[in-house]
């Protein structure tokens, strides 16, 4: 799947998350809450027991009986009546609720039929542990959506900013960028933005799932949805509200069940297919073996018709697809509230299909397997003093934002000495050229010095190098390092832990760099010295090698890796130190930026499929077996309710499990 496939796939698996969302929201209108369901069940329980005792002690004709059932059955079943109704007038026959309504009038009406036996209680006792299977489904759904919002319970209510010499509390969404906010000890960060004054301790553990406190200071970024522990500090907002960390996590949460995975996909299609074999199937039974019988022995088609009809009416409530229809996507739900609890945002359940089948691992280098803190450690002059060399770097990566520009700019530490700076260029993998005080001086790597035809050294200490130009002679160099994350090597080990066949390393950085840091992390490959438009290539070249059925992950934090999260199979970026563009581009967000997490998130994925897997086996094969006991009227009605409701209530309590994901 190339890019623009992927960018398809994702928009119309976003408009079907829209539609199925208004669809949902249709529902959320009809469904009933837990508590007012369960009243709905004890009384329907206590009409149902009046019922039977009336007429286990008297003599009524079965006309009269069936008023007396008609009682507690509407009073458990008017609900499912009603949207059997609607689901008929909307031409959505075939839906679980149509099925039970069939099967239960079937129930009570039998005992008309000649042959046939009053299964009164039966029918309304069918419709009740239906019911009481709803009671289950919308308490497991229930704590699965609370345990999700506690969790994600960031989005601050209000946000106290200083006006006209005042601080006055205002809605979040009122306050503009550049203004100051101020976060007492207690509340939430509402906007992101950086410290100007104070120091604090904050709570991510909403963000990123540890629990140990963050000490930030003034200079330091914060981010909507902290807590603040301790000290009083001042913040000039970067972002405006809708735009903060906490909204877009949110956000991401919220539509995160939008992209389907595959088992939801199969559930979609096999229900769609599955339902309406079962209802010709259930027709069959009840009208063609008697008439076959009837013919046969002489006896008629009446004389054996209740008998079948029943069985039909057996096989169509075992019928019901509802144990996999609910407990599957609920599976899912959970694995992407367990990711989200430990700082992973995974974009939909289709992308935890996806990781579930990591074969291959890509990492960026700088800002995700190192911190991409740089410093300058050493300077080598040629025709100029250190000093001079220093000057000159500083002044030329004036505007860059670049890392290794922001550690010379550190180093030398006086921009603004009077000199003057023109023509400032970048050009795409090489370097920055301008004008200083009317010398043109280069900064970059050997491609920028090869192309001003300047005779560069090398240097044999690790790290970055960055080389410098006037009027295209060398004038020396910068030795630059980078320090790796201090759990790199783990998330490497990690990723070899769960079974991940390659790990491989793409970086801008020098050869000899990039061959130490792989060294160090036990990286199997490395390709250095790339342009962004290498990386993409590097990538489609992994994406042939890999198995079909198997999916491979790019890591990266950088705007220039937007492009190749997007093209993997799965992008992965760094949340908290990541770019806009890059967390944009990605299909799972790390909020902590540990690559440690990279294993865990596949870990996640996996015990989520295998939760789902079960499900499936499961409903399908108890209901396989309990079809064919039906069909030769070997099951009772009880096991035919076993075969929906008990079944649904199995797979739920299997697919909750999934929340309770152990670090």
């Amino acid at each position: 799947m190339d890019a623009r496939e992927k960018e398809e796939l994702k928009k119309a698996e976003a408009f079907e998350a829209e539609e199925e969302e208004e669809d949902d929201d249709d529902d959320d209108d009809d469904e009933m809450p837990p508590k007012k369901k369960f009243i709905q069940i004890c009384i329907s329980t206590g009409l149902l027991i009046a019922a039977y005792v009336i007429c286990r002690n008297t003599h009524l004709p079965m006309w009269a009986q069936l008023l007396i059932y008609l009682v507690p059955y509407l009073a458990a079943g008017y609900d499912v009546l009603r949207e059997a109704v609607e689901d008929i007038a909307h031409g959505e026959a075939m839906e679980e609720d149509f099925l039970m309504t069939v099967s239960t009038v079937g129930a009570l009406l039998i005992g008309f039929v000649p042959g046939g036996e009053p299964m009164f209680a039966e029918a309304v006792f069918v419709m009740l542990f239906y019911q009481v299977g709803e009671l289950f489904e919308g308490i497991a759904e229930g704590n699965s959506s609370r345990a999700i919002s506690q969790l994600l319970d960031i989005r601050p209510d209000t946000a106290n900013v200083e006006r006209d010499g005042k601080v006055i509390t205002v809605d979040p969404d009122d306050v503009r960028v550049g203004e100051t906010i101020v976060i007492k000890p207690g509340e939430k960060v509402p906007m992101d933005g950086v410290i100007t004054e104070g120091s604090t301790s904050l709570d991510t553990v909403a963000l990123t799932g540890e629990s140990a406190p963050r000490d930030v200071t003034v200079g330091d970024q914060i981010l909507s949805g902290c807590v603040n522990q301790s000290g009083v500090v001042k913040a000039k907002v970067e972002k405006a509200f809708g735009e903060s960390t906490a909204a877009k996590i949110l956000d991401l949460v919220k539509h995160a069940s939008g992209a389907k995975s595959k088992s939801e996909k199969f559930i979609t299609r096999f229900a769609r297919v599955y339902t309406p074999i079962v209802v010709g199937a259930a027709v069959i039974l009840a009208f063609v073996p008697p008439l076959i019988i009837g013919g046969v022995t002489g006896t008629g088609f009446m004389s054996s018709f209740a008998d079948w009809l029943l069985r039909a009416l057996t096989f169509l409530i075992v019928s019901c697809p509802c144990a996999l229809v609910v407990s599957v996507p609920l599976a899912f739900f959970g694995g992407i509230g367990a990711a989200s609890k430990n700082g992973i945002l995974v974009k939909g359940s289709s992308f935890m299909d996806a990781l579930a089948k990591t074969d291959t691992v890509v990492f960026d280098k700088t800002g995700t397997l190192t911190k991409g803190v740089f410093e300058v450690t050493t300077l080598h002059p040629d025709c100029i003093s250190s000093e001079e060399l220093l000057h000159l770097a500083a002044h030329v990566e004036r505007y860059s934002t670049h890392p290794i520009a922001n550690s010379i700019k550190a180093a030398f530490g006086r921009e603004d000495d009077g000199c003057q700076v023109d023509d400032v260029e970048e050009i795409a993998g090489q370097g920055i050229r301008a004008k200083v005080n009317g010398k043109t001086v280069c900064v970059g790597n050997t491609r920028m010095m090869d192309a001003v035809g300047a005779k560069w050294k090398s240097c044999n200490e690790p790290g970055t190098l960055i080389h410098v130009a006037i009027d295209g002679k060398y004038a020396g160099h910068i030795h630059i390092s980078d320090v790796e994350k201090p759990d790199s090597k783990e998330a490497v080990a990690g990723l070899k832990k769960e079974g991940v066949r390659k790990t491989v390393m793409l970086t801008g950085d020098r050869k000899e760099v990039a061959d130490r840091v792989a060294a160090d992390l036990g990286i199997d490959e490395y390709r250095a010295e790339l342009l962004p438009a290498d990386k993409v290539d590097n990538v489609e070249k992994l994406l042939k090698e890999k198995p079909s059925d198997s999916s491979l992950v790019f890591v990266g934090d950088g705007i220039n890796d937007a492009p190749v999260l997007a093209r993997a199979d799965v992008g992965i970026a760094m949340g908290a130190m990541g770019s806009d563009a890059a967390i944009e581009a990605a299909d799972v967000v790390l909020m902590d930026d540990k690559p440690s997490k990279i294993a865990k998130a596949i870990k996640i994925s996996r015990r989520t499929i295998s939760i789902a897997r079960q499900n499936i086996v499961i409903a399908i094969a108890i209901k396989i077996a309990i079809l064919i006991l039906a069909a030769f009227g070997l099951a009772p009605m009880w096991l035919a309710v076993f075969g929906d409701t008990g079944v649904l209530l199995i797979c739920i309590a299997n697919s909750t499990r999934t929340l309770n994901y152990k670090k």
